[in-house]
């Protein structure tokens, strides 16, 4: 039975990888091997009632992420209905591409810090559409994005789901995992953002001016922005102090704009109120991108359950002995896994009698983890919902883009390294 899976997801990840060549959409590919190979799992089980069970449990996680991402992408187009990222676009907009490069990488670095690399990815797509139109000029950011995201997420407790798995599980302190991961994600994005910047230095004309014509007053505007930036702030303040899911935090922020939406606008006509309703919002969301989300989570959890990456993490610990090799090998292969369950299988297996709290083991697992994922388009949340959004190939990124992120890993691990000798 592993065998079949395997060969499903390997089939299927083929699929995805030649989109364009074989005219089938890559959610209806990944919903297909998703639901494949569940579907063999039942037929091979002596007990179904075990895989409902697992089954069960994966869509509670699952439906986590997507309840999140629905209200993330919700409150992202409720700004962008009331023209909020206007009024970051404006701010970061320069003559000079090289500038408006890193402007666009520190601001995705930091505030994935704050709030996640998945929240971050999407807020950054909406002000990158903003910015330029050109097809080169947006993949090359969108694809900065990517790297800046998972990296800044991956030295901040709450910026990455392992990061926060790895706290939690009191593997780490969450000032211990700033101080020591710090330089090394810093490194892992600044790498890639120079050759990028290199590469658009002379596209000038690619990044469309800003202008646009607002239907909403100044005042009502930067309401909207303020209180749709502190909702996503608010999310990990929330989780912290009721230890609820965050995506219970996410669905009060959207409850609360909604409300404020509605109250803003009341004395409107209907076709007015309707450009800046929730509903509107709601429809404007790209419902494909969460379909190829959910499959490709389906995918990896039937690999989960089959005992397919326990092995791989088994057979990792059985024949590498580096803790540098280890992690780093944990790394790449959360480009092409999910790195939740692998960091998880590495949790279980290694007590902290072993590798105790804050152990430098834990610290660059945490990096390699969160970072690795960047050196292909679908070894992350952010990636694959980058990818969905705005139908970035998989060829094109792995062709333009993964060697830039795979430096930059190994560069930041190197830098890790270094900053163990002093």
């Amino acid at each position: 039975m592993q065998s079949i899976i395997i060969l499903i997801f390997l089939l299927g990840y083929l699929a995805i990888i030649f989109e364009n060549k074989i005219r089938i959409n890559k959610a209806a590919t990944a919903l297909f091997m998703g639901a494949l190979s569940w579907g063999i799992i039942a037929t091979k089980a002596f007990l179904i009632q075990n895989i409902l069970n697992d089954l069960q449990i994966h869509l509670v996680a699952i439906s986590e992420l997507v309840f999140f991402l629905l209200g993330a992408m919700t409150i992202v187009e409720i700004i962008d209905a009331h023209d909020g990222f206007q009024v970051i676009a404006e701010k970061i907009k320069k003559e000079q591409p090289f500038i408006l490069v890193w402007k666009i990488a520190l601001i995705t670095f930091f505030l994935s810090a704050i709030l996640d690399n998945l929240t971050t990815a999407i807020v950054m797509v909406s002000i990158i559409n903003k910015i330029s139109q050109d097809k080169k000029a947006k993949w090359y950011l969108l694809s900065l994005v990517i790297i800046a995201s998972n990296a800044g997420g991956a030295w901040s407790p709450i910026g990455d789901v392992t990061t926060t798995m790895l706290w939690m599980g009191a593997q780490v302190t969450s000032f211990n995992i700033m101080h020591q991961t710090f330089l090394a994600s810093v490194t892992c994005m600044i790498i890639p953002t120079l050759i990028i910047s290199y590469k658009l230095r002379l596209t000038k004309n690619n990044f469309a001016e800003i202008t646009s014509i607002s239907k909403i007053s100044y005042k009502e505007r930067n309401l909207i922005l303020f209180i749709g930036v502190g909702s996503f702030i608010a999310i990990p303040i929330f989780h912290y102090f009721t230890h609820l899911p965050p995506y219970l935090g996410m669905l009060f922020c959207v409850s609360i704009m909604w409300m404020i939406t509605e109250l803003l606008h009341h004395q409107k006509t209907e076709s007015q109120k309707d450009i800046f309703s929730v509903q509107q919002a709601l429809q404007r969301i790209d419902v494909p991108s969460m379909l190829f989300f959910i499959g490709i989570l389906l995918s990896v959890a039937a690999l989960q359950v089959t005992g397919i990456l326990t092995q791989i993490a088994l057979s990792l610990d059985h024949y590498v002995h580096n803790i540098y090799i280890l992690t780093g090998s944990i790394g790449l292969l959360s480009a092409v896994l999910d790195n939740i369950p692998l960091v998880a299988a590495a949790q279980n297996m290694y007590p902290l009698g072993q590798y105790p709290t804050n152990h430098i083991f834990w610290e660059l697992l945490s990096y390699c983890a969160g970072t690795g994922g960047s050196c292909l388009i679908i070894g992350s949340a952010a990636g694959v919902m980058v990818m969905g959004l705005e139908k970035i190939s998989f060829g094109w990124y792995l062709k333009n883009i993964s060697w830039m992120a795979l430096i930059g890993f190994f560069s930041g691990v190197l830098i890790f390294m270094i900053q163990q000798q002093f």
